[in-house]
Order: structure tokens, then C-alpha cells, then sequence
């Protein structure tokens, strides 16, 4: 069965950086898209970034853009995010999750709480 964990969050003040991880296994890693989504409290979960595939296109939401990169590195079926000039608006659980047979993202992994103070 898929499962996927993240690590990395934590409290960092404003304009710092953090490294999201999530360690994906029971299938083929490489051979699915990856994604990023945040949902902050009293807020429904919102896209940040996804990876359709090996080698594939990335996509970020327009509110990271320029800030957050994401990667991955199929040897450790692992994928990244990068988080630098972080704002008290990024502040949410983020949640790593790639796509079942049909598409959509329906894999998630528990979420890690990032917090930026201001």
C-alpha cells in the first residue's frame, strides 16, 4: 500500500527557511505525480506545488512562486520543499500526496505543522 510521511516542519521567523521531506513507499515512485497542499486553520486545503512525474513539469501556486521550490530524488523515493522567505501567511500543516490509478490526488501523508512568526 502507498504511504507517505513528511518531516521538517517547525517555528521559524519570517524571512527564514525550512525543508519539507516526504518519504513515499509501496509503489513505483517515479512513475507518479508528486504534490505539496497547506491547509492553515479555519481554511479549506490549498494547492502549493506539484511534480507530474520524473523528469516533469513542476507547478506552483502563485502565492510561493519564486519562494518555495520543489524537488525530488527517485533513488530515495523522496520528494522535497524548499521554503525560503517565509511569511506568518505560510503558516499551516502541509501535506505531501501523489495520485492514485485515475489522477487525482488521493495518497496523503499525516501533514507537518510549519509556523512563521512575524
Amino acid at each position: 500500500q502507498v504511504q507517505l510521511v513528511e518531516s521538517g516542519g517547525g517555528l521559524v521567523q519570517a524571512g527564514g527557511s525550512l525543508r519539507l521531506s516526504c518519504s513515499a513507499s509501496g509503489r513505483t515512485f517515479s512513475n507518479y505525480a508528486m504534490a505539496w497542499f497547506r491547509q492553515a486553520p479555519g481554511k479549506e486545503r490549498e494547492f502549493v506545488a506539484s511534480n507530474e512525474w520524473s523528469g516533469g513539469n513542476t507547478y506552483y501556486a502563485d502565492s510561493v512562486k519564486g519562494r518555495f521550490t520543489m524537488t525530488r530524488d527517485n533513488g530515495k523515493n523522496t520528494v522535497y520543499l524548499q521554503m525560503n522567505s517565509l511569511r506568518p501567511e505560510d503558516t499551516a500543516v502541509y501535506y505531501c500526496a501523489t495520485e492514485d490509478e485515475g489522477g487525482s490526488y488521493n495518497y496523503w501523508g499525516q501533514g507537518t505543522q510549519v509556523t512563521v512568526s512575524s
